[in-house]
């Protein structure tokens, strides 16, 4: 139909013909550098990868081209999804401390004082 547009994938996965599968780059379409620096920084953590970096093609587009190379013949997706994994739980950490610390002063605020 005309009225519906065709959806974008949020990620597309570019290799070259014949490279292996650790030296990947990734395309995140609706990404900007929240994304893209927090997740360069989990995957650099990983022994296994070589190099990883992002790239914003231009000011005016919102994505990012993520580049992965692993060493040791480990898939370089698999590295994107440790990133992920890792990011996610640490994601996960802030929020539960932040909701626990509102939740004691709360409590704190709602004691009579002395």
């Amino acid at each position: 139909m005309a009225g519906e547009m065709e959806k974008k994938p949020k990620l597309e996965m570019v290799q070259a013909d014949g490279a292996d599968e650790g030296c990947v780059t990734f395309v995140m379409h609706d990404e900007d550098h929240t994304l893209g620096n927090s997740l360069r920084y989990m995957i650099m953590k990983n022994p296994d990868v070589e190099f990883c970096g992002y790239t914003i093609t231009h000011p005016s587009e919102s994505k990012i081209n993520f580049r992965i190379q692993t060493r040791g013949g480990v898939p370089a997706v698999e590295s994107l999804r440790k990133g992920l994994n890792d990011l996610h739980d640490v994601g996960q950490h802030v929020l539960n401390t932040f909701q626990a610390r509102v939740g004691e002063f709360k409590q704190r605020e709602d004691q009579p004082m002395e």
